[in-house]
């Protein structure tokens, strides 16, 4: 087995031969984003800060990934400079994703934040044809309206209304959220690419980087705060980091390099879909009727864009 194909094989699994066009790299993402989509839940559960939310959730994910990335590069050998420097960055990305969009949340509205974050199905596939020439599909091109009008009646921002006290202000924050979203998710392809037999190892250090970037940012929000958390909040806050951080993070990082940049990113369209149904799972808080309309919006626009089903006629 080639190191490309060792990619996988921390989190258990063999991606396919020619790395693009099967379910393996598609099982991968969506398996990560069921396991973002976790977050919100436990978030809500934890009851903490946002601020101090988002360092826990990296800080505590580092003492996971160490031992992996330090096996990882016992095996495939130590992750190089421009790695090391690529990670850093793409960590920074996602600590201020983390921190702008908990910002945007008070500032418009967690339904509206939502819709704002998820500018990514926009900014990654525009990145990937910018900068790699990767030109979108038709069917994503075309379905891409209906993911974005998905998402909106998912938010609930139609049933609420604008009551955001300072909308302009939140508004920047959730798209600059989104876009650093986008750009960890292109940086963390990129790198997976150049160096594939390392998957653990640029993820630790980039959640280093997230979290030491989440507390330069927490002045931004409601700053970090230790002391008066309790001990049911720190088991939600282990959940979340171990769920919500490692393994999200090492199943979307393991099946995005193998997937045009367009699929991966409506692929995590999936994860608002699924937290909703998490919330009426864990939580009981039951969907409206355009909540599920969005939601069915969503899931039939990324069947679409992913091609779900084939034509029989070939024999």
């Amino acid at each position: 087995m080639s190191v490309k194909n060792q990619q996988m094989s921390i989190a258990g699994f063999s991606p396919p031969a020619d790395g693009t066009g099967r379910w393996g790299p598609v099982l991968l993402v969506l398996g990560g984003a069921g396991c973002l989509s976790a977050s919100a839940v436990l978030v809500k559960v934890a009851a903490v800060d946002p601020a101090t939310s988002a360092f826990l959730r990296c800080a505590i994910a580092v003492l996971v990934l160490a031992p992996l990335a330090w096996r990882e590069c016992q095996r495939a050998g130590q992750l190089s400079r421009r790695g090391i420097v690529v990670a850093v960055v793409a960590g920074a990305a996602l600590g201020a994703d983390y921190m702008m969009w908990t910002r945007s949340i008070f500032d418009v509205g967690a339904g509206a934040a939502t819709v704002l974050i998820n500018v990514q199905v926009l900014v990654l596939p525009l990145l990937g044809l910018v900068i790699d020439r990767e030109r979108p599909t038709r069917r994503f091109v075309l379905a891409c309206p209906v993911m974005i009008l998905g998402i909106v009646l998912i938010s609930g921002v139609l049933e609420k209304g604008n009551t955001a006290p300072h909308a302009v202000l939140g508004t920047v924050f959730g798209v600059m959220a989104g876009v650093a979203y986008a750009l960890y998710l292109y940086l963390t392809r990129q790198q997976a690419r150049a160096e594939p037999g390392h998957t653990v190892a640029p993820l630790a250090v980039a959640t280093a980087s997230a979290a030491a970037t989440s507390v330069a940012l927490s002045p931004l929000s409601s700053g970090i705060h230790l002391a008066s958390i309790s001990p049911p909040s720190w088991l939600a806050m282990i959940g979340l980091a171990v769920l919500g951080q490692v393994f999200a993070w090492i199943l979307v990082n393991s099946g995005s390099p193998h997937l045009p940049a367009n699929q991966t990113a409506a692929l995590l369209l999936t994860q608002p879909v699924a937290a909703v149904l998490l919330s009426l799972i864990v939580l009981a808080e039951v969907p409206s009727a355009l909540e599920v309309s969005g939601i069915a919006l969503v899931l039939l626009a990324v069947a679409v864009a992913n091609r779900v089903w084939r034509s029989r006629n070939k024999t």
